[in-house]
């Protein structure tokens, strides 16, 4: 029986009591690494003056854990450096916010170096390998150049650009060919399977037959692997938290009365679309004042990295928007728009979902966005919210039957949330039970179960796809609360997907920073602290 092993930017270790664990990506990795016995290897989120020359692991029943400390000369140039401030603007095609600084890259490489170096004797021949995220894109390559045979898989959870774009990272053809040392890499999105097929080809020289990837004697698969939820546990967390009536829930919705409630739930980061996303409600309530008094936003946006000049620039501009609306909007009994700035516990969060008739989802670029899916799971089913989506969030090409808005365009959105508050119940059960049946079809299980099998050769190509959803049949809706989401599809009869791709913008506001703004540092600028790892 094969051992997986699992490696990651941050290791969620059970004891630490770190909210990640609740659910999540975590729940679902760790789950896998329990049925197949497995190694979970990656960064503490701790510094020490000294780097590890080996590590111990720890073992936890059928897990075992390794972390590595970095130091903060590691830290800076490896995390806060190029990881932060160069490849999270650029995937998410925000190049006049992307800087590159050549001490940072050398950090970068350096620090996935010493992570293979310190890898390799915990290896054994038959584990199979899966590495996550845009931290550790060279980590297979530096693990081929020591010897190691085993099948690597990769999963990348933001987006990834165009040829273009990409290409205007220095080094990136040298970067991008790191990618050829996997045998399969998953992305969230077909759009950024074949962006990043089209950077292969356009900066590698590597020749494309479908879904492989040729480049010399490699051969690499590129495959979409929509991420899902736990969707049934969330829906049992939004059920019992609106029964339980929690503190947090009581004090934040209890001064709407019977007001209606518009969410949004997002880390404070700029590719999130807050600060437009606040706009775009202040530009609703101009437009249609009959709704002034009876409806509010509750924007819940947990600091995020605070302490980078870019993330506080943003925490001060939508504290400034909001301030500047709720004074030229708000009524002395009535604020339109709260912020918190403060993380919730799942339980209370799905609470929030539950009692907002209008989930708010429209980041300016996202991988895939799970607060879409978690809204969803955590409706009543007998009176369900409507749920708007950016056109620019892995989620729509998906979630269909969502309101897809443009981001960008302010008064779109505002007509969005008019148009959602105004929707007859009936559309709007129509629309969240296929919604509901998409998200339960292709779960995190599914998600997981799927990707492994196509790293492992162990299942079909036509059975990665997720079952369409549950049509209706004569006229009768099964409601889709009570269906059972199931991690293994794959016993449905395959059918096609459930939602028509939305047009890829190659010409949206993020993509018209072109080169020219792309800046380049000219030595180390050391970095503060982050406020919290991704």
């Amino acid at each position: 029986m094969m051992r997986l092993v699992v490696v990651s930017n941050r290791v969620t270790m059970p004891e630490r009591g770190e909210k990640v664990a609740a659910g999540g990506l975590a729940v679902a990795l760790r789950s896998a690494l329990e049925q197949h016995g497995g190694l979970w290897f990656g960064w503490s989120g701790a510094t020490s003056a000294e780097p590890a020359t080996r590590v111990e692991p720890i073992r936890l029943g059928k897990v075992s854990y390794a972390v590595v400390d970095l130091t903060e000369a590691e830290r800076q140039s490896y995390y806060l450096g190029f990881s932060n401030r160069a490849l999270w603007p650029l995937m998410h095609y925000r190049l006049g916010l992307t800087e590159f600084d050549r001490s940072d890259y050398a950090g970068y490489l350096a620090v996935n170096r010493r992570f293979a170096k310190l890898l390799v004797p915990l290896l054994k021949p038959d584990d199979v390998i899966w590495i996550h995220d845009y931290h550790l894109i060279p980590l297979a390559a530096e693990l081929r150049r020591r010897g190691v045979t085993n099948r690597i898989g990769y999963f990348h959870h933001i987006p990834w650009p165009s040829a273009e774009v990409f290409g205007a990272l220095p080094f990136s053809a040298t970067l991008i060919s790191t990618m050829m040392a996997y045998d399969l890499v998953g992305m969230q999105t077909q759009t950024d399977a074949d962006n990043l097929i089209g950077g292969l080809v356009a900066l590698r020289g590597a020749h494309r037959d479908g879904e492989r990837v040729k480049a010399g004697p490699r051969q690499t698969l590129v495959r979409a692997f929509p991420i899902g939820i736990d969707v049934e546990s969330f829906r049992k967390l939004a059920a019992a938290s609106v029964r339980a009536a929690t503190q947090p829930i009581r004090a934040t919705t209890g001064p709407l009365g019977g007001r209606k409630l518009v969410i949004g739930v997002d880390r404070l980061d700029y590719s999130k679309g807050i600060v437009q996303r606040l706009e775009a409600f202040g530009q609703f309530l101009r437009s249609h004042p009959e709704h002034r008094g009876n409806v509010g936003l509750l924007q819940i946006a947990p600091p995020s990295r605070s302490d980078v000049p870019e993330y506080a620039e943003l925490d001060r501009q939508s504290d400034e928007v909001a301030g500047r609306l709720n004074a030229a909007l708000g009524e002395f009994d009535w604020t339109p728009i709260r912020v918190v700035k403060k993380a919730y516990s799942r339980s209370a969060l799905a609470g929030f979902y539950r009692r907002a008739q209008v989930g708010l989802v429209t980041p300016m670029r996202d991988g895939m966005n799970l607060v879409a899916k978690e809204y969803v799971a955590a409706q009543n089913p007998e009176d369900p919210g409507v749920l708007v989506l950016s056109r620019f969030a892995g989620a729509a090409h998906q979630m269909g039957e969502a309101l897809i808005v443009n981001p960008y365009d302010t008064h779109e959105v505002a007509e969005a949330i008019r148009t959602a508050l105004a929707m007859p119940q009936s559309e709007r059960v129509r629309r969240f039970e296929r919604l509901y049946a998409t998200i339960a079809a292709s779960d995190i299980g599914w998600w997981t179960s799927r990707y492994l099998a196509a790293l492992t050769g162990t299942g079909a190509s036509d059975s990665l796809a997720p079952p369409e959803p549950q049509r209706t049949v004569s006229g009768t809706r099964k409601p889709a609360a009570r269906q059972r989401a199931t991690t293994s599809p794959a016993a449905k009869k395959p059918a096609a997907k459930t939602a028509a791709k939305p047009v890829q913008a190659a010409d949206d506001a993020s993509l018209g920073e072109k080169r020219g703004s792309f800046r380049q540092r000219a030595g180390s600028k050391p970095l503060p602290n982050a406020a919290s790892p991704r």
